[in-house]
């Protein structure tokens, strides 16, 4: 017969397998990995507009760009180990969700190209896609309800 645990039990034995984490450490960590990342992305928006390009054309090279390099670093396994000391650091900027598609696709590429890399791309990234998908589309038809 299986053992049934209370809350309290449950909330112990969670506590007790969770690694222990200190946010005294762990905030300027995030905070100085994430600020230097966007620091990388600032010094290419700077440089693509001293070349005198659009502000289209210098957004969109600095997201290529910084989603190259997040895909680079996770490719030569960079990534985890920048994740690992930064936490939330690395996973907020786009480097991160570039990480995020770019790792599963690594991870099962043994599987072929259509059933481990173009299947298994998304898989952490997918729900992200589609609620920012979705939130967007209903924030529309709001806007367009409201404004007309």
């Amino acid at each position: 017969m299986q053992q049934v645990m209370t809350k309290d039990e449950y909330k112990k034995y969670v506590d007790k397998k969770s690694p222990n984490s200190s946010l005294i450490r762990n905030i300027p960590k995030a905070f100085l990995v994430g600020g230097l990342i966007c620091v990388v992305g600032q010094f290419f928006t700077n440089t693509f507009k001293g070349m005198g390009m659009e502000k289209d054309a210098v957004s969109s090279l600095t997201s290529i760009v910084m989603i190259s390099l997040g895909i680079l670093f996770t490719a030569l396994n960079l990534y985890d180990d920048l994740g690992k000391f930064a936490g939330a650091g690395s996973i907020v900027p786009i480097t991160g969700f570039a990480n995020s598609i770019a790792s599963p696709a690594m991870e099962y590429k043994s599987e072929g190209l259509v059933l481990g890399i173009g299947a298994k791309m998304f898989l952490i990234a997918g729900p992200v896609l589609v609620h920012g998908i979705g939130a967007s589309i209903i924030v529309g038809i709001i806007y367009y309800l409201v404004t007309t």
